[in-house]
């Protein structure tokens, strides 16, 4: 069974937002365009711009679950990012000019617990995903309804934040692709691992509370706690809304 892109999404600041899109063009060796190109960093961060960093030095939506109901807005044009989120007024700045007001902002939503937030650093031409290697990845919506089933309530599959969301395959088809390639529209990625699973998930993303058991449900469930998998992109092309996915071995 063959699945088709339901949903695409960029996250142009690592775990501070996400953006739907109808169309995306993929270069081999690259991560999505303008996803997770910003991070924010921590008080405690060691991460300063000049290459990759794991995820420890940011924060991001594990450790501070309102950030999972930040909406984005990207304008590619001119490098602004426009965020929102319940609790908060419509943000429109620079990363890489106005840090300061974005600070501001996003304050009040960050735990009193926690590592305050202290910069935004970019590394040109490496988005900050959290493989060590630059990776999309690819969300099964049928395994995210096994997951609400296993809760025992309905949940939104942008608990995952996945770039390519799927839909018309089994529950866990994706696992099987590990080591394969697959032809999305006229792009071509290898899948590489499974994606493991933090408390990220377990906030709302409509709300930023949370309020599901991901984990406890995956463990039960299929006693792992892995959603989605990894892929990286190895030949250039273009992917949009309603593409099928085939699966090239």
């Amino acid at each position: 069974m063959t699945g088709a892109v339901a949903q695409i999404w960029r996250h142009p600041i690592k775990s501070h937002g996400r953006e739907a899109l109808d169309t995306v063009v993929l270069t081999a060796g690259q991560t999505m365009p303008w996803d997770r190109t910003w991070a924010v960093t921590h008080q405690k961060s060691a991460a300063d711009g000049t290459a990759w960093a794991p995820c420890a030095n940011f924060s991001i939506s594990s450790r501070a679950p309102q950030l999972q109901a930040i909406t984005a807005r990207m304008d590619e044009t001119s490098g602004t990012v426009c965020l929102t989120h319940p609790d908060r007024p419509e943000l429109c700045f620079d990363p890489d000019k106005d840090v300061a007001r974005f600070l501001d902002w996003v304050s009040p939503l960050m735990p009193n617990d926690r590592a305050g937030s202290a910069g935004i650093v970019r590394v040109p031409g490496r988005g900050m995903t959290d493989t060590d290697y630059p990776s999309v990845s690819l969300i099964n919506l049928s395994s995210s309804r096994a997951v609400g089933q296993q809760l025992g309530q309905e949940i939104s599959a942008l608990r995952w934040r996945g770039n390519f969301l799927l839909d018309g395959l089994q529950p866990w088809q994706e696992f099987a692709w590990i080591g394969k390639r697959v032809r999305i529209g006229s792009a071509e990625l290898e899948v590489r691992e499974r994606i493991k699973r933090c408390k990220a998930t377990m906030a709302n993303p409509a709300t930023g509370i949370r309020d599901a058991e991901t984990l406890a449900a995956l463990q039960t469930g299929w006693q792992h706690t892995e959603f989605g998998v990894y892929a990286e992109v190895v030949r250039s092309g273009v992917i949009q809304i309603g593409d099928r996915l085939e699966v090239l071995g």
